[in-house]
């Protein structure tokens, strides 16, 4: 690696830290939605943005902007995007890495302008923190962002309305912070928040697909009694009943490639260590690519449930709480991705995102592509979350050989459309 892919990659890390100093919390980074610390974090991005040749601007739900032009008066239009804000004492690549590297790209092209216009999003909100729903910025910009979603308010009692005033936007604005019709293709960079990369030594990974999701809760009731008096065959023991469930669920899970299933939640009644449960609330989080293989296991999970509470004369009762499909991503830019890495002299895997990303929003609507890169240790979502400087390079080369094959792919670029 030069000096120059050296100090460049560096760069891109110096500023990923440099953002995650403003936080709400001091000693950690706690960023949510459209609080103050998002003003100082939107005045780097600006002005980093500027200096590299875009137009900016804020949109009406926080978003930062930054439009570099093409080469044509009327183009096309490719979006890199990804989010600025975190969960509660974050890392500092999450989400802010994406962003950061696509400002890179269109400096590496030190002026350079291509068939197609790029635009730079800097997504106010994915995480789902502030007002316990995600993707606030990425569904604005597909005009999905309704209502209801508009009248929820966070802990304090402040309506997302009146969080978009009071951080000096206008509400009314909203229709505005649609794409443009010119939009062709979407290209999202993010850390992977998973083992899988670095377990194959590996520096990058094409996402193939968003996995689809289903989370459901389960109650076990039996009958809570005295744990001395009551003899072994005549219990209804509620806890036995979950913890023999939650095996099932794993084994399941372990025997059926790609699938993960997770019981990540436990509230026991009454919660006594000399009284039999009586009651136990638990969690499913079943996760797939495919969603005839979630399904089935949805169901294969629910008939053991039964099973299992009918064997220890158990009731179990059960109600879905999220049903989220699978999203795939574009097959021809999802090839041009890895064509891109492959050119450029790295091995790309091919993946499927466990967990849920800006991408997943803005696919329905416009064709989209992902590149992970390698999560040291696995950690994301903990301050110890960080990024080798060789992946940082591997990634920023083969985004710009990316923008070469899409600048020579005659067929996305006719009329702006894929």
């Amino acid at each position: 690696m030069s000096v120059t892919k050296i100090d460049r990659a560096a760069r891109i890390i110096a500023r990923c830290r440099e953002i995650a100093s403003h936080t709400e919390i001091s000693g950690e980074t706690t960023r949510r939605f459209l609080t103050p610390p998002m003003h100082a974090v939107h005045k780097l991005i600006h002005d980093w943005m500027v200096a590299a040749g875009m137009t900016v601007h804020v949109d009406a739900i926080g978003n930062v902007r930054g439009l570099y032009p093409a080469n044509t008066t009327k183009s096309p239009r490719l979006i890199i995007g990804s989010h600025l804000d975190t969960v509660p004492n974050a890392g500092a690549f999450d989400g802010i890495l994406g962003v950061v590297l696509g400002i890179a790209v269109i400096e590496e092209l030190q002026g350079k302008h291509l068939p197609f216009s790029i635009e730079v999003i800097g997504f106010s909100e994915e995480e789902g923190v502030r007002f316990s729903t995600p993707f606030l910025g990425s569904l604005a910009v597909v005009g999905n962002l309704y209502a209801e979603t508009l009248a929820r308010k966070d802990r304090d009692g402040v309506s997302l309305t009146e969080a978009i005033r009071a951080y000096g936007l206008d509400p009314a604005q909203l229709p505005a912070a649609v794409l443009s019709d010119e939009s062709f293709a979407y290209l999202e960079f993010h850390i992977e928040q998973g083992p899988i990369l670095e377990s194959e030594e590996l520096s990058l990974g094409v996402v193939e697909a968003l996995v689809g999701q289903t989370r459901m809760q389960f109650v076990f009731d039996g009958q809570a009694n005295h744990a001395g008096t009551t003899p072994m065959h005549l219990r209804r023991d509620a806890m036995a009943a979950a913890a023999e469930w939650i095996v099932a669920v794993e084994d399941y899970a372990s025997s059926h490639k790609g699938l993960v299933a997770t019981v990540g939640k436990v509230e026991v009644s009454p919660g006594a260590g000399n009284v039999i449960a009586g009651r136990v609330t638990a969690s499913l989080d079943v996760r797939h690519a495919e969603d005839s293989v979630r399904n089935t296991a949805v169901a294969a999970l629910t008939a053991a449930a039964k099973s299992l509470s009918a064997k220890r004369t158990v009731q179990v009762t059960f109600v879905t709480q999220l049903e989220q499909r699978a999203v795939p991503l574009d097959p021809s830019l999802t090839d041009m991705l890895h064509t891109a890495a492959a050119r450029v002299g790295f091995t790309c895997r091919r993946m499927t995102s466990g967990a849920g990303h800006d991408a997943m929003i803005l696919a329905p609507s416009v064709p989209s592509s992902m590149l992970f890169l390698r999560s040291p240790r696995g950690l994301s979502h903990h301050p110890d979350e960080s990024v080798l400087p060789q992946d940082v390079e591997a990634a920023l080369a083969t985004a710009l050989e990316f923008l070469t094959l899409l600048g020579d792919d005659k067929s996305k670029l006719k009329d702006g459309h894929a």
